[in-house]
């Protein structure tokens, strides 16, 4: 269906990928990772046209039908939110306007002859099974269906566009794609914003899609349950594995090793050759015999290492240990005016609890963090911190905190004031500031940057307890890898929310659910929940 054959493309002076060459089958579900710049949504643009081929191919059969979900969801208004979905399909409109123009020269009968009337049904029957493959008859009942699965309810339909956030009209964005029943949907991170109900939704939909699916997601559950095939660009290449997300890094590893074992295996043999070589260079006996082995190490394809990314194992500090009884909650309830969050909640969290706190989008899960941290007082009841607990809190607005004007190096120093010039460079090099990187000023990174910047902080600064609000949010996998694998060695509390199921199946031993009001505690891990709630995969 979609052939891409030896595509190139520079950005500038630097060359994105070369030679990239793949296909993706009718029906096919197909991942495409990589790391932050590596050109996926460079790719994406390509083959939607958007952006042009330096060198090679794309192609697509005709009349296939092509829809494409980015981030850039673009200015929505003067319509209600079914409307704009239902119109996502201009061609419907338009088969529409051409199937009533039809029936209103069938209806003057009298001024047409049979050989044009004869037409006009030719004509009319292709309109209709066109308006008919592309879903024309259902599209108010499908437009409401998955409006309805991306979380926007039916009382909200009726809504104009302008009147929901940024992250609703990406939702409508999405609908306006999943509507149209292409042969191919090319999706740039469709799970942004998106709560654990909705994701699981879309998941399933798009399981059970009869089309094609090309996407990124740094969500790897998402990828994993939908993808059979993924294509990873790294390195200005591109390789294809045939297996999902898990299966990928398997085989990238053995894929590794393989290369790594027939370095080596060719680092003996230059080094004999270069060895007999050195020793007979100044021998005439041996001049024929030194000649012909330069030559045949000039003619040798060198085995080439991948250039790895560098992981660090840096080694926080052990915090404090403080009380047992880390969080005291007692009745504690917290409304906005008439609206009740939550009531009657009351628990005690113990030292090195890891705690996934979960819930639909606006149950009150940030709520509840914020009022454990003092960040919003409580309506009733209290909240009270064990003797020594030093608090690290993370959410979307810690990214204010930063100073714009620091450079990533004087941002840390600010946290960490007797910290040596070697600590500061390895923790920023755990967290995958490297090089050049340190010296950036802070105003110049992105929301995962800023977001990886507060973590490295918060874990530095011998905290006991972290609360942490979406602290995936914005993290590509590479950074969500990175900052799992720190918060599994911190030996202190964690309060959670993510939406991460990844993250949480790895991280959580309990879970609290905020819901309709009331606050329900399951004291198992995030395995257990799921199951308890009838939600497994």
């Amino acid at each position: 269906m979609l052939n891409i054959s030896n595509v190139s493309k520079s950005m500038g002076s630097e060359k994105l990928f070369s030679g990239v060459t793949f296909q993706i089958n009718p029906g096919e579900k197909v991942g495409l990772v990589g790391t932050n710049g590596a050109g996926k949504s460079t790719l994406f643009r390509m083959i939607i046209k958007e952006t042009p081929i330096d060198e090679g191919q794309i192609s697509l059969p005709e009349k296939t039908r092509l829809a494409y979900f980015s981030q850039n969801v673009g200015e929505m208004k003067g319509k209600t939110a079914i409307q704009e979905v239902q119109e996502g399909d201009h061609q419907i409109k338009i088969l529409q306007q051409r199937l009533r123009e039809y029936e209103e020269k069938l209806a003057d009968y009298e001024n047409i002859t049979e050989d044009e009337m004869n037409q006009i049904l030719v004509k009319m029957g292709d309109a209709q099974t066109e308006f008919e493959k592309r879903g024309g008859y259902d599209l108010e009942s499908r437009a409401a269906e998955i409006l309805t699965g991306l979380g926007i309810m039916p009382k909200d339909h009726f809504n104009p566009t302008e009147s929901f956030s940024g992250g609703w009209k990406m939702r409508i964005a999405l609908a306006k794609v999943l509507v149209i029943k292409p042969d191919l949907i090319i999706m740039d991170e469709p799970t942004n914003y998106l709560d654990m109900e909705t994701i699981l939704w879309l998941e399933n939909w798009l399981k059970n899609y009869e089309g094609a699916v090309f996407m990124t997601t740094h969500d790897r559950d998402f990828m994993n349950n939908i993808c059979k095939k993924i294509v990873e660009i790294s390195q200005g290449k591109a390789t294809v594995y045939s297996g999902n997300y898990d299966y990928y890094e398997r085989e990238k590893q053995v894929r590794l090793n393989q290369i790594k074992a027939e370095f080596d295996r060719q680092q003996q043999m230059l080094a004999k050759e270069e060895e007999f070589i050195a020793k007979f260079a100044a021998r005439a006996s041996h001049a024929a015999q030194v000649q012909s082995r330069v030559k045949k190490l000039d003619k040798i394809e060198r085995v080439e290492l991948p250039p790895e990314e560098a992981t660090i194992n840096f080694e926080f500090s052990k915090p404090a240990r403080g009380g047992d009884d880390v969080i005291s909650i007692e009745k504690l309830g917290k409304s906005w005016g008439e609206k009740k969050i939550f009531e009657n909640l009351s628990a005690v969290i113990k030292r090195q609890d890891k705690i996934a706190v979960v819930g639909v989008n606006g149950a009150g899960k940030s709520t509840l963090l914020k009022v454990i941290c003092g960040q919003t007082p409580a309506t009733t009841g209290q909240v009270k911190l064990g003797p020594s607990i030093k608090l690290g809190y993370f959410s979307q607005y810690s990214l204010e905190v930063l100073n714009p004007e620091n450079t990533l190096v004087e941002e840390v120093r600010r946290n960490l004031k007797e910290a040596s010039d070697g600590y500061v460079r390895n923790l920023l090099a755990a967290f995958l500031f490297r090089g050049d990187e340190i010296e950036k000023k802070i105003k110049y990174l992105s929301g995962g940057e800023k977001s990886r910047m507060i973590i490295a902080c918060l874990l530095s600064q011998n905290n006991n307890l972290l609360v942490l609000d979406e602290p995936t949010n914005h993290l590509d996998m590479k950074s969500r890898e990175v900052l799992l694998e720190a918060l599994k060695r911190f030996e202190g509390t964690i309060l959670l929310v993510s939406h991460d199921r990844h993250f949480l199946h790895q991280l959580s031993q309990k879970v609290y659910e905020v819901d309709h009001g009331a606050i329900h505690i399951y004291p198992g891990n995030y395995q257990y929940y799921l199951s308890k709630k009838g939600l497994e995969h």
